[in-house]
């Protein structure tokens, strides 16, 4: 699967280390690292796999910041991105057996290296269930919709 990665300056170190697991697991990586040492903007960032996902250059984009949170705040701003952030192997599987997350948010600052890879396996391993969650993305993305024709 080809995948997009992106930090800023916080996430920068368990970037890396996602960017290895996923290229361990056979899966092509489009890397956006920001400059070592360097403080970037997490929007700027986010936007760069986002842009990518919009125009089916990726499949699936991770996204690291500090908390996690900037970068899920605003990768969901972009139609047709559902962001989830994990923080744990569980919230990684549901936000794919029942979201149907195409980009997952971590923590730089909050969890370990050995948690971000169990928690980025479990992701890429799990299939979107289907069934009552279909319904439910379906409403997502006629928001989308109404997004867009408001523009």
């Amino acid at each position: 699967m080809k995948l997009g990665l992106s930090s800023d300056h916080r996430g920068l170190q368990l970037l890396k280390v996602i960017a290895s697991e996923l290229e361990d697991m056979g899966h092509d990586v489009v890397l956006f690292a920001p400059p070592e040492g360097e403080a970037c903007d997490y929007p700027d960032q986010a936007g760069l796999v986002c842009e990518l996902l919009k125009a089916d250059g990726i499949e699936r984009g991770v996204l690291v910041c500090g908390t996690g949170i900037g970068m899920c705040i605003t990768a969901n701003k972009y139609a047709g991105v559902r962001a989830a952030l994990a923080s744990d192997e569980l919230s990684g599987q549901l936000s794919r057996s029942h979201n149907d997350a195409n980009v997952l948010c971590l923590s730089g600052d909050l969890i370990g290296h050995a948690l971000g890879r169990r928690i980025i396996s479990i992701w890429m391993d799990t299939d979107f269930e289907g069934g009552r969650h279909e319904r439910r993305i379906n409403k997502i993305d006629l928001l989308d919709q109404d997004s867009e024709l408001s523009r």
